[in-house]
């Protein structure tokens, strides 16, 4: 019967964990659209000097995992430098 009741109380306690979390997740996105829409929101800056440094590498043939070692980013910031370094054509 213990078990039964804990089990319970732990589902509503999940439930009411995860809904909090969305509800915050969607009231930040709507104060950043609100800002961006104010022009007061533009997001974090890139970072031009590594990101030319990695285009760089990729232009020397430099593997992907050799990149992100050295620079220290993700791979989807490797991708996202190599998908611009595409020619228009090729998309």
């Amino acid at each position: 019967m213990f078990a039964a009741v804990n089990s319970m109380m732990l589902d509503v306690l999940a439930a009411v964990a995860r809904k909090d979390y969305e509800d915050r997740r969607r009231r930040q996105a709507q104060g950043q659209a609100k800002a961006r829409a104010e022009g007061k929101y533009k997001g974090r800056a890139e970072n031009t000097a590594r990101n030319d440094g990695i285009a760089a590498m990729l232009r020397s043939g430099a593997s992907w995992s050799t990149i992100q070692a050295a620079t220290g980013c993700s791979r989807a910031t490797v991708a996202k430098i190599a998908k611009r370094m595409m020619p228009a054509t090729a998309e």
